[in-house]
């Protein structure tokens, strides 16, 4: 009797094993990794991304080219996993961190066609990675805190090629002081940073030289009442995340008015209830208030009666920044308003900002809370000084707390690059072969930024190598000039987190991919199955 056929699996599914399996899945990766390497270094170009809504994003940073992307295949989302970590943990080198990843895989599918085992390829991998890391600390600059220069020229690194390049030096500027002015020191001397205490608020208009710092918080409200004053000294902060108006009732009410005096009774205790809301706002001396809710229009007159500056409809975090920076708590119930729930700020002023209101507050209590106005020609154009701006703090920020730091064009990976080639040799067994090929693959940093920049790749990486082989650890390309020369004098220098994240990410990824030999599709997957995301084609039905 024939053999007769087991299906395991519910109709539809799709099932790949084996080398085509690895196949689909390095391709795949391969694609994403190709498609951001061109936005690689100063020269990189950018990319335009629409999305279903029809909204427009340029940009050359590749952590948002990746999120833009709607990518449906399993295996390149592991390589958009890399550039989002890589986004999380320094905010830079997530262009590379993608490309390397897929330049481990393009060098490890040459030699699983030549029969080695993809578990010997990932201990090779791990070998070179933690190799590279203690190698990266040989290289590395120490940065002091106090060191302004190098701080402004770590930001500018940062901010080169994503279309600032006019104002990198304000914009460095910017970042820096803002930076500084958020440290934290504990008591065993270890710095923390968080970002998150800087506000950026973007408005187009003007140029992007007109950017500033403010030493307190910007909220993009205006006052509710015109007749409010629009500055105010000595504030003296009252938060309310409950609105300033009357209760509706939860379940559905009638009320049954029979005579007019009802009516009139009904509308006077409407407006006592809100007179005596707003006198607990007055007795507490507050002489600003931010509500994160709405304010009743009568209310807004007894308020104004009152010479009480007031905003409605503040957003949660920036009710947070406020507390942060005067000392208010933020209140939940009107009855347990005291005067100590108060902060203080020197001024609080409402100010015309390119025709819209905006109000600064200034002069607080913790002077940790810092906020940068971005100005620029065009909504695209602020946007993209946003993004480049935050990368900077975010480098500036991960500088102070390592205080290492590297060169930049493309210097450190030919100097790993060569330096794992002598590691390998002193290895037994294939593993050597597996780090030759991971050392390999570091030089498609500085090949790219050469192709980018319109050089010839392999002239460059010979007269790298050659320089560095003279003991020039320094010396990497110049995009400008098209010659080899020493980073560290032309001002590129990267924070040494972002070299390690990025290779330590990149190989996780890497083996991860390399490990798999099945992919099972189940039919409700049908449309992102393997295959759909890049090269690679659908899958085989192989049951």
């Amino acid at each position: 009797m024939a053999a007769q056929p087991i299906f395991i699996l519910r109709e539809g599914s799709k099932r790949t094993h084996g080398s085509d399996a690895q196949h689909n899945n390095i391709m795949a990766a391969k694609a994403v990794a190709e498609a951001v390497r061109t936005t690689l270094g100063p020269k990189g170009m950018d990319k335009m991304l629409v999305d279903s809504m029809g909204d427009v994003v340029i940009t050359n940073d590749g952590a948002t080219i990746l999120k833009e992307m709607d990518i449906e295949h399993p295996g390149a989302k592991m390589i958009v996993e890399v550039a989002k970590t890589q986004d999380a943990e320094v905010g830079d080198g997530t262009t590379t961190a993608a490309v390397l990843a897929g330049e481990f895989l393009t060098k490890a599918e040459d030699l699983l066609e030549s029969g080695v085992h993809p578990t010997v390829i990932a201990s090779g991998y791990r070998l070179a990675a933690d190799q590279a890391t203690k190698i990266l600390e040989t290289i590395t600059i120490s940065a002091s805190p106090e060191d302004t220069e190098t701080l402004e020229k770590l930001a500018a690194t940062a901010i080169t090629g994503k279309g600032a390049e006019a104002h990198k030096d304000h914009l460095s500027m910017l970042a820096v002081k803002a930076v500084k002015s958020v440290v934290e020191v504990s008591e065993d001397g270890k710095i923390t940073v968080d970002i998150e205490d800087i506000k950026t608020e973007k408005r187009p208009g003007g140029s992007i030289g007109d950017s500033e710092i403010i030493e307190g918080v910007i909220v993009d409200k205006e006052r509710v009442h015109t007749a409010m004053p629009e500055i105010v000294e000595n504030a003296k902060v009252l938060l309310l995340s409950v609105p300033i108006e009357l209760k509706k009732t939860e379940t559905k009410a009638e009320i049954k008015i029979t005579t007019p005096d009802q009516m009139q009774l009904f509308l006077d205790q409407e407006e006592a209830m809100l007179r005596e809301i707003v006198e607990k706002v007055i007795r507490t001396g507050a002489n600003v208030v931010f509500c994160q809710k709405g304010i009743d229009d009568l209310a807004q007159y007894y308020l104004t009666k009152a010479g009480i500056f007031a905003m409605r409809r503040v957003k949660k975090s920036d009710m947070d920044k406020l507390s942060r920076a005067t000392g208010a708590k933020i209140i939940t119930s009107m009855d347990e308003i005291e005067e100590s729930d108060l902060g203080y700020a020197g001024l609080v002023e409402e100010k015309d900002v390119t025709g819209s209101r905006m109000t600064f507050v200034t002069g607080c209590k913790d002077s940790k809370t810092t906020s940068i106005l971005l100005r620029g020609g065009t909504e695209h154009v602020v946007e993209g000084i946003e993004r480049a701006l935050e990368d900077a703090l975010r480098v500036v920020g991960v500088a102070l707390e390592d205080q290492k730091i590297v060169v930049g064009g493309g210097s450190p990976e030919i100097e790993l690059s060569l330096r794992l080639k002598e590691y390998a040799a002193t290895l037994k067994g294939r593993e050597q072969l597996a780090v030759t090929k991971f050392a390999e693959s570091l030089e498609i940093i500085p090949h790219t930024l050469a192709e980018n920049a319109g050089l010839d790749p392999i002239d460059m990486l010979v007269e790298m190598r050659s320089q560095h082989e003279k003991g020039n650890k320094r010396a990497g390309l110049n995009v400008y000039t098209g010659k080899i020369e020493d980073m560290f004098e032309n001002n590129v220098v990267e924070p040494l987190r972002i070299k390690t994240q990025a290779i330590n990410a990149a190989t996780e990824a890497a083996i991860m991919i390399l490990r798999i030999d099945d992919v099972i599709a189940s039919s409700g997957a049908g449309r992102a199955g393997p295959g759909a995301g890049g090269p690679g084609g659908e899958m085989p039905e192989d049951m």
